[in-house]
């Protein structure tokens, strides 16, 4: 049996499911390269994977904006209903999403704090409207960068 096949009950087998995680990307997803195309042609050209706390996905230094592009499973969108959803090595997923729910609020707080204005998008958001997600991005570096807010 190949190292993709699923097992006889149809489960995946953990050389399957190794494989698909080492699939998962830490940066460059699907919604990050959609948001980053809809910023360019709003003509905000950010800046990628910047070496601060929590690593936003695009940081634009001088309004002191960071932006993150949250997925569903991995962030924990709807978590208290969602979390019921997870059949499968369920201790292990509870934990994890917990954790990066936590993890999440701790770098809210912490760049804040640190005068960052901190913007966050679900991924069905970017799906859903990448031009309105940039625009909104836009609008906020914008009104940093003139002192509005």
């Amino acid at each position: 049996m190949g190292e993709r096949q699923r097992s006889r009950r149809g489960k995946r087998t953990e050389a399957q499911i190794s494989f698909n995680m080492s699939r998962v990307r830490s940066s460059g997803s699907r919604i990050e390269r959609m948001l980053e195309e809809a910023l360019r042609k709003a003509g905000v050209r950010p800046k990628k994977q910047a070496a601060i706390v929590g690593r936003p996905d695009f940081v634009f230094r001088a309004a002191r904006v960071a932006v993150f592009c949250d997925s569903h499973f991995w962030h924990g969108y709807k978590w208290k209903e969602r979390k019921h959803e997870i059949k499968s090595n369920r201790k292990f997923w509870l934990e994890k999403i917990q954790h990066n729910i936590k993890r999440d609020r701790y770098v809210n707080r912490t760049l804040r704090r640190a005068g960052w204005l901190v913007v966050r998008f679900w991924q069905h958001q970017i799906l859903h409207s990448p031009s309105k997600c940039a625009a909104k991005v836009k609008q906020v570096v914008t009104a940093r960068r003139t002192g509005l807010i």
